[in-house]
Parts: structure tokens; C-alpha cells; sequence
């Protein structure tokens, strides 16, 4: 395959996170509600994916699951085309045609996922408080002027390096698994010789990837989502302490089945689609 143009990279990439983000939304939100452990009367959060999201369809309505969906497209589509426009720039400044080792395929997920994650960053934080219940912005850019009215960047930008701390991580071990698990199957007697694998070894490789990443990136997301949800100033260490006081150890998991199950299939989709765009935009 032809190193593809940033055009086409970004509205690749662009595309895969707007159909990945419109289809896992729901998950995202109960794992929001799951990690925050809502208790008030009118969003009661039971344990589990399905008692979580039963209680928000019988207390609010089916939409209700979608609920932070505007917030999350505007963080994904441009996010995601941002990501894969970087991923390929520096991949093709960096080494050319040749295949990234382990090593520099890590290094090269998390550098790319760096800029998006730090620029975009006001919208992760309208889609997680969009998605805990606990506020009731008329719209995102309502809760952006609000955010920055009475928080000013300290709310903006709140839980940047827990985020990084997350993001980058996660990126660096998802290309990493991902692009060693291609090169493997591709040498594997069943593929061998064959220059691309179809879209289901691709989504399979992806999807593995996707779940060694977010079991190792867990913790990191519950402090994230403890940050970003309050207006106190919380630092990462005092919502970390918090987290440990108020829940135990097990509390640094909670959520992770729908954030599994969520982050990996739409990373999984996200690269199987965008490999299937590349592909077609360079016959």
C-alpha cells in the first residue's frame, strides 16, 4: 500500500470515528456512571452494564444512552483524523517505507495521540460531565462558555495529564500490539505471501489489541473520569486517594467491562475501516 496523502488520512480517520463513536456511545456512558458510582435518586446506578443501563432507560429515557453523543463527535471525528494523519506522518518521516519495530511502533502511537488528546481536551471533559447525570448543559458550546465563565482553563483543561497519562499509553500499546500482530499473521502459513489481510483478521488483530490496552490503561480512566466530573479543584493525586478511600482497589476497575468491550471494538472498527478507505482512495 501507498503511503496514503494527510488529505486522505484524515478523512479516513475521520470517518472510522464517526461510525465507531455513533454505534459504542451508549457503553461509554454507563461506563461513565459505573466509574463515578451516581447515587442520587434520579440517576441511580446499579452494578453491572445491563442493571446500569436498565436504570437510565427506566429513570430517563432510550436516548438518554446516547446521551454525550454531540460532545463525542466533536472530540472523535476530528480526534481520530487528527490521530491516524499524525500516525502516518511521522511513521513515513521517521521510517519510511520500512515496518516499525515493536519498540518504535509504541513510541509512535503515543507521540501521535499527544497533540490530539491536549487540543481536543475541552470536549472530553463536556462529554464526561454530559455523561455522568450530574449536569444539564443546554449544549456543548452552552457548556464550554459556562466551563470557561466560571472555571476558566483550570476547568477546561481539567484532568489533562491524567489524560495523557491515559491516552498515550493506550495508543503506544494498541499500535504496538497491533501492527506486530498483523506482521505475524501476515508470516503465518495461513496468510503467507499476502500483501493485506481482509477486514476480519484486520478487526480481529485490532480487537485483541484493543484489549490488552485498556486492561493496562484502566486505572488511569477512573481518575480521568473522578477529575473531570467535579468543579472542586481536584488534583490527580487527591481523586486517585479519593478513589482508594471511598472504594478500595477495585475501585481503580470500575467499568472497565463496558470501557473493555467499548474502547477495543471501536478501535478495532476505526482501523478496519480506515485500511478499507486507504485502500480504495489508493487503487
Amino acid at each position: 500500500m501507498n503511503k496514503p496523502s494527510i488529505g486522505a488520512s484524515f478523512v479516513a480517520g475521520s470517518l472510522s470515528g464517526t461510525c465507531s463513536t455513533l454505534l459504542f456511545q451508549p457503553l461509554d456512558l454507563v461506563k461513565t456512571r459505573l466509574q463515578i458510582g451516581a447515587r442520587t435518586t434520579a440517576f441511580p446506578t446499579n452494578h453491572g452494564i445491563v442493571g446500569t443501563a436498565s436504570n437510565v432507560v427506566r429513570h430517563e429515557n432510550v436516548s438518554a444512552l446516547w446521551r454525550g453523543l454531540t460532545p463525542s463527535l466533536s472530540r472523535c471525528v476530528p480526534g481520530v483524523g487528527m490521530y491516524f494523519t499524525s500516525l502516518t506522518t511521522l511513521q513515513h518521516l521517521c521510517l519510511g517505507d520500512r515496518q516499525p519495530t515493536a519498540l518504535e511502533a509504541g513510541a509512535l502511537g503515543a507521540s501521535a495521540r499527544a497533540w490530539s488528546t491536549t487540543a481536543l481536551l475541552p470536549f472530553t471533559v463536556v462529554k464526561t460531565r454530559y455523561e455522568s447525570g450530574r449536569y444539564q448543559y443546554g449544549s456543548v458550546r452552552q457548556a464550554l462558555s459556562s466551563m470557561a465563565r466560571v472555571e476558566g482553563l483550570r476547568g477546561l483543561y481539567s484532568g489533562l495529564w491524567v489524560t495523557i497519562a491515559r491516552d498515550m499509553p493506550f495508543s503506544g500499546l494498541y499500535y504496538m500490539f497491533y501492527s506486530q500482530f498483523k506482521e505475524k499473521l501476515q508470516k503465518s502459513a495461513f496468510l503467507y505471501d499476502r500483501p493485506e489481510l481482509k477486514g476480519p483478521a484486520t478487526f480481529g488483530c485490532g480487537l485483541i489489541s484493543g484489549v490488552l490496552a485498556c486492561l493496562m490503561t484502566q486505572p488511569a480512566d477512573v481518575v480521568k473520569t473522578q477529575v473531570q466530573t467535579t468543579t472542586s479543584s481536584r488534583s490527580t493525586w487527591s481523586a486517585a486517594v479519593y478513589i482508594f478511600q471511598t472504594r478500595g482497589a477495585a475501585g481503580f476497575f470500575a467499568g472497565m467491562t463496558p470501557r473493555v468491550v467499548r474502547r477495543s471494538l471501536m478501535a478495532a472498527m476505526a482501523w478496519t475501516i480506515y485500511e478499507k478507505i486507504i485502500r480504495i482512495v489508493s487503487l
